[in-house]
């Protein structure tokens, strides 16, 4: 059995996450205005100030209203408690799924906020090559992609081992209980 402090660790994960989503978006809220554009790397990246009524990518900002709004926050709060109840039941996997898990739990938690607070999230990271553009997103954005990421690695290339599903190193067999 783990000890308590590696057992919770991905409490510190996710809070770290999401203490990064606020700062910057905050940084960004009181420096800058909506619509606010500064080309870093032209023609790549761009930083930007946008505020997203919708979801991912945009999907529902054209049609901001409060029960949306309500839905989307709703619908977060019953991701987070299921996302702590694995964490905090052990059962989100091995390393590399829990710590995946602690991210999209923190960028879930900072999009929450944003969302609670101002009924939409604030983005700030805009990239674009030539006519392709991405969606400009956040910190909490990119938390929940890479946890997204490490999460799908994990059950795809090494969730058929039983020696990671334990827990275990490669060649190393369990030991009975003493």
């Amino acid at each position: 059995m783990k000890p308590p402090a590696a057992r919770f660790g991905w409490v510190w994960i996710a809070l770290g996450v999401f203490v990064l989503d606020r700062a910057t978006k905050a940084a960004v809220e009181n420096h800058t205005q909506i619509g606010y554009r500064h080309s870093v790397i032209p023609g790549f990246f761009d930083f930007v100030h946008a505020a997203n009524p919708g979801v991912a990518f945009g999907l529902f900002a054209d049609t901001p209203s409060r029960g949306i709004t309500a839905a989307l926050s709703l619908a977060t709060v019953l991701v987070c408690a299921m996302l702590i109840w694995l964490l905090a039941t052990a059962r989100a996997g091995a390393a590399l799924a829990t710590l995946g898990i602690s991210l999209i739990l923190g960028g879930a938690m900072g999009n929450l906020y944003d969302r609670l607070l101002h009924a939409g999230v604030t983005d700030f990271l805009y990239f674009h090559l030539g006519s392709h553009y991405w969606p400009a997103f956040n910190v909490a954005d990119a938390a929940i992609t890479v946890g997204t990421v490490l999460v799908g690695i994990e059950l795809i290339f090494l969730g058929n081992s039983p020696h990671h599903s334990e827990g275990l190193a490669p060649g190393t067999e369990p030991q009975p209980p003493r």
